[in-house]
């Protein structure tokens, strides 16, 4: 009895290895054939999902210069293709670093894909934010930034404004051997934004109260998602609470001293905005809700601070780095100040005079890339080449990737902003500020901001970089050390 059980266990374990066995050798011949005869249609694109839960978050998110790939980027788009498919954030996903799939998922927002950050974004954004929402939540929010924008950009009042920040930030530097450049460039930015958009002055004391909180929420913004009292991120949801409830009691005096003035038979003209900030304007907006007009308050002091001074940083280090195009960019300066009268103020035409000042915009954003990856999902199976994006899958397309493929730029890791002389900036290759419906309405405003910086700067110092000092991507942007400026004095 004992020898029968024996020879049988032992018969039903060949059993199981030959199965094991013919499996494997199954796997294989699929492997090795299937492009030949067995898959019919499109397949989602090779790639793998690392480990169980995490995937391969953590080395996607590893950080390394903004003006490469990373490690990351490089071996898999090495070994499965430019196209493949990862487990990011959670979720499978489709990372693209092809320009021309990224530029239809960027067009095809709303269609074939939608805006997908992850949930605790939401939580300290807020589910108004226009960096979240999505269908007509955006599009609404989205009209009012261009039309804001639009009324804005070229009022006299709004380039003195930035101009007169410029030359108090600059003027605080006179005798100092040595600036941070990043704490000074996010002074200016904050001092510009938080008079357009609420009429505040930087002396304030609610400027300054705004300002104490929006750098805790900027904080918990790129901290670790943890809701536990005490993280920058439970920080984070509470400073924005308290910047929320300060942006509705102003919104509130204003009513007041609206209404205190028809009271008074005082005439509000309410096309009339010359005078007028953000804040002012949306007052009289009847397509957005009370809460979303908070949240557009809140959005435009985050793209206005952060973004704008990241990429007066990126100018700056990348100038640092080119002796030629710094000559060049001083001379186009010099040139707009010859004809103007003394401490006469820039104005729209000077800005449109500034075209190679927008190349070098343009290559800082190409060789930075301030923002590296956007994040979308499939709302359907979608079709692309070869290729099947699954339904609800996560798409991650790399825009740093269109920026510094050498395919498409020649000498791609090289700041040359000559190449823009003949490159078309509205190319699909190059996509600094999103594409679409959800490409930066306030983009403009930021070359402005770095236009009229860059024209006093210019002309009034030389400046060097430490050696070591470089854009990192965590996958947010910033400089190991704030970029240090060494400064000389350059009068004209």
């Amino acid at each position: 009895m004992t020898l029968s059980m024996a020879g049988s266990s032992t018969f039903w374990l060949l059993v199981l290895v030959g199965m094991f066995f013919i499996f494997l050798l199954g796997r294989l011949i699929l492997n090795q054939y299937s492009p030949l005869f067995l898959r019919v249609g499109p397949t989602t694109p090779k790639g793998s999902f690392g480990w169980p839960v995490l995937g391969e978050t953590l080395a996607f998110l590893n950080p390394h210069p903004s003006n490469s790939l990373g490690a990351f980027l490089q071996h898999h788009c090495s070994r499965y293709g430019k196209v493949f498919k990862s487990h990011l954030f959670l979720s499978p996903t489709i990372v693209s670093c092809d320009e021309e799939l990224n530029y239809f998922i960027l067009q095809n927002e709303g269609k074939l894909f939608e805006c997908s950050y992850p949930k605790p974004i939401h939580g300290i954004l807020g589910k108004s934010s226009m960096l979240v929402a999505v269908g007509d939540t955006h599009k609404r929010l989205r009209n009012v930034a261009v039309s804001l924008v639009t009324i804005t950009k070229s009022k006299p009042e709004f380039l003195h404004d930035i101009e007169n920040t410029a030359v108090r930030v600059l003027r605080s530097w006179k005798d100092k051997p040595q600036v941070i450049f990043c704490k000074e460039a996010r002074k200016f930015t904050f001092n510009v934004i938080v008079k357009q958009v609420l009429g505040l002055s930087p002396d304030e004391c609610q400027t300054t109260q705004i300002l104490e909180d929006f750098l805790t929420f900027m904080k918990g913004l790129i901290s670790l998602p943890l809701y536990i009292p005490g993280t920058p991120y439970a920080r984070a949801v509470k400073a924005r609470i308290r910047i929320s409830s300060t942006v509705k009691s102003i919104i509130e005096e204003r009513r007041r001293r609206r209404t205190r003035r028809n009271e008074d038979g005082i005439s509000t003209n309410k096309s009339s905005t010359s005078n007028s900030d953000f804040l002012e304007i949306l007052l009289d907006v009847d397509t957005l809700s009370e809460d979303e007009k908070v949240s557009f308050v809140l959005d435009s002091l985050l793209g206005g601070y952060e973004t704008t001074s990241l990429l007066m940083a990126m100018v700056v280090y990348f100038l640092a780095q080119s002796p030629s195009a710094l000559q060049q960019l001083k001379v186009e300066h010099q040139n707009i100040r010859r004809v103007k009268k003394k401490d006469e103020y820039l104005n729209w035409e000077d800005y449109n005079k500034m075209e190679f000042t927008q190349n070098v915009i343009n290559e800082a954003m190409r060789c930075g890339n301030i923002v590296k990856f956007v994040h979308r999902k499939a709302l359907k199976d979608v079709k692309f080449r070869d290729y099947k994006i699954p339904s609800g899958w996560k798409v991650l397309p790399v825009i740093s990737a269109s920026h510094l493929d050498p395919s498409l730029h020649a000498n791609a890791l090289d700041f040359h902003p000559w190449r823009w002389e003949s490159e078309d900036q509205m190319c699909k290759r190059f996509t600094p500020f999103g594409g679409g419906s959800r490409c930066c309405p306030g983009s403009e405003l930021g070359r402005l901001e770095v236009a009229f910086f860059i024209h006093h700067l210019v002309q009034n110092f030389r400046w060097r970089t430490e050696d070591d000092e470089q854009p990192i991507a965590y996958p947010y942007v910033e400089f190991k050390r704030g970029l240090p400026l060494y400064l000389e004095d350059c009068p004209i």
